[in-house]
């Protein structure tokens, strides 16, 4: 249910704006993403899984907040992550 370590740097690599970027807007919500698919698999198998399905809507809620802050703070920035990650249709 986790992100691999390969995977991760992958995304970090995807997302990040400078050399040493890891905790960007961008980078946290492309992560958050990952782990929000990630368990909505698990999900589907495992439909009784009440403790998973609440740790889901907490990372749907954290980024739901950093969407909310980057489309406020970089509408542009916000335009062009959501179209990349498919999240919402546009």
């Amino acid at each position: 249910m986790s992100i691999s370590k390969e995977r991760k740097k992958e995304i970090i690599e995807n997302f990040k704006i400078s050399e040493n970027d890891t905790g960007s807007v961008e980078v946290q919500i492309a992560i958050l993403t990952e782990r929000i698919s990630n368990l909505t698999e698990h999900l589907k198998i495992h439909r009784k899984d009440i403790h998973t399905r609440y740790g889901l809507q907490k990372l749907v809620s954290k980024r739901k907040k950093l969407l909310k802050y980057l489309k406020r703070e970089k509408p542009e920035k916000y335009q062009e992550i959501i179209r990349t990650l498919g999240i919402r249709g546009v």
